[in-house]
């Protein structure tokens, strides 16, 4: 699947914004503010951290900084599917594009975008991430074919953040699909307390991340797929939890 707004869920589809002129307003603002940026290419293989150069209205284009290395630059240029993810003032920002281009932008090498027709806008408290925590951390086991004989097994893997809106994993032995759109269906999520949730959960993106403990693992950022409502009260009282949690530790370092 494309990661395209087309074909994006129901879940997020409400919050597309389709105003020409709020849109330019948001990315202008983005790169007054040097928001950075997720930029994902190549199906979540080619990954950089870029920001908004310009943002010509006229020429209905983005241009935006290159990466560093020649090769994933060649891969994103080569990309038909490319994703960026940003915030602005706490409000999560997405956005898509089907083609990069290579262009020059104050006599240094840079990158251009069609000003996308829609972008994502997730205002709605519940789809702000908390992280969970890293002791005892909150574990998912998700079933996959083998290898070999093609026959299902249940693999485990940890949580690190969690929304209403979906979940982040660390998939310390790169065991699952990584391509963008792949559903994993009847995934069990061990909440603390003995709260089991169960959710179809759709690859959204990918990125290599390097651990505290300096150990480098993919992370795929995971959308929940028609989520009954008992799952997601489930999942907003464990938000609800971690909120108050942080709070008191919080308020613990600062009294």
């Amino acid at each position: 699947m494309d990661a395209t707004p087309e074909n994006l869920s129901d879940d997020l589809s409400p919050y597309q914004v389709h105003s020409r002129r709020e849109i330019v307003t948001l990315l202008h603002n983005i790169g007054e503010q040097k928001q950075l940026i997720n930029m994902l290419g190549n199906r979540g293989g080619a990954a950089i951290v870029t920001s908004i150069l310009q943002v010509d209205d006229d020429a209905g284009v983005i241009v935006l900084d290159c990466a560093q290395r020649e090769q994933i630059n060649e891969q994103l240029l080569a990309s038909d599917n490319i994703s960026f993810e940003t915030a602005l003032e706490q409000i999560r920002i997405l956005f898509f594009a089907t083609q990069v281009e290579p262009c020059d932008f104050d006599g240094a090498p840079a990158l251009r975008i069609a000003l996308p027709a829609t972008l994502i806008r997730l205002q709605r408290r519940e789809f702000y991430r908390v992280p969970t925590p890293q002791v005892n951390p909150v574990s998912c086991s998700i079933t996959i074919p083998q290898e070999t004989s093609g026959e299902l097994r249940a693999i485990s893997v940890v949580l690190q953040n969690v929304s209403g809106g979906g979940i982040a994993l660390i998939d310390e032995h790169g065991l699952l699909d990584k391509t963008v759109g792949k559903t994993y269906k009847n995934c069990r999520i061990d909440l603390p307390g003995g709260t089991l949730v169960v959710a179809s959960l759709q690859v959204r993106n990918v990125q290599e991340i390097r651990l505290p403990n300096g150990k480098h693992v993919r992370r795929l950022g995971c959308l929940f797929v028609d989520l009954p409502h008992a799952m997601m009260a489930a999942i907003q009282r464990y938000i609800t939890k971690l909120e108050r949690e942080q709070n008191a530790r919080t308020a613990g370092r600062l009294s």
